[in-house]
């Protein structure tokens, strides 16, 4: 699958009580069965800023995706994987639209397509799907995208604990970050896609049990190539052929060979 294709609530959790400086932490409510995945979410982010689907504003929305994961993640939610595509994919096109550009980029990029019309279409599509299909979701098949999240599980022989999906986002995100304050190198024509990277990866993992994922983060040279490694890590996590660990908590992420990758078909 080409990495463009993936650029393409009534039940609460009670609260953990906690003391700050003597004051108790406010208190959060997540919806779980409202949000049946990340476009469900957007649309409902979108609507509440009054605004058309046609003029997404990118920068306010992404925060507030941001920010309702960030409440599931202080509530010890696992997050299901797409919607953590969906949070990359946001970046992404925030950082692309926010790019200066000198009149010679800019013209140029007038004759480009926004953005934001791939992921335009996926919401109009889905609304459309979303409104004939309503009352048919079962309460089961909403609650499929949270789930409570089990205990770091760790190793006396060894000290590293096992990661997240929403640890390998945060290295993603701190890695999207640090791109924008050095240049950032753009090949001409840039056409790597997710399966190259795929296989990229995995001829790594054939010559060596771990990799250092962020790393490979830090060594990539466009935004372009940071979404398309993060996603292609994503699928390699999901299929089993690694797990992902950390040298300490909000330590270096790293990646362990599970299997060999040719064991699986991709």
């Amino acid at each position: 699958m080409r990495a463009d294709d993936w650029l393409d609530r009534p039940e609460e959790i009670p609260p953990r009580e906690s003391e700050r400086d003597g004051e108790p932490l406010p208190r959060y409510t997540v919806k779980l069965d409202v949000f049946e995945g990340p476009l469900d979410l957007l649309l409902h982010l979108i609507k509440k800023e009054q605004v058309s689907i046609y003029d997404i504003p990118i920068a306010r929305i992404t925060e507030q995706y941001l920010e309702y994961l960030r409440h599931m993640e202080e509530l010890d939610l696992t997050i299901a994987s797409e919607y953590l595509v969906m949070a990359a994919t946001l970046i992404y096109i925030k950082s692309k639209m926010l790019l200066p550009r000198d009149s010679a980029q800019a013209a140029e990029a007038e004759e480009e397509e926004d953005p934001r019309r791939e992921l335009v279409q996926r919401l109009l599509e889905y609304q459309r799907y979303k409104t004939a299909a309503e009352l048919l979701w079962s309460k089961a098949e909403r609650e499929q995208a949270v789930f409570t999240r089990g205990r770091l599980e760790t190793d006396d022989a060894n000290p590293e604990v096992n990661a997240t999906l929403f640890d390998l986002f945060c290295a993603f995100q701190r890695a999207m970050e640090r791109l924008k304050e050095r240049r950032e190198l753009t090949l001409a024509r840039e056409e790597i896609t997710m399966a190259e990277k795929i296989a990229e990866l995995r001829a790594l993992l054939e010559r060596e049990e771990r990799l250092d994922i962020t790393a490979l983060f830090e060594a990539a040279r466009s935004r372009r190539e940071l979404l398309i490694l993060f996603l292609a890590v994503l699928e390699l996590v999901r299929v089993a052929v690694i797990r992902l660990v950390q040298t300490e908590r909000f330590g270096r992420l790293l990646a362990l060979r599970v299997r060999a990758s040719a064991e699986i078909a991709m």
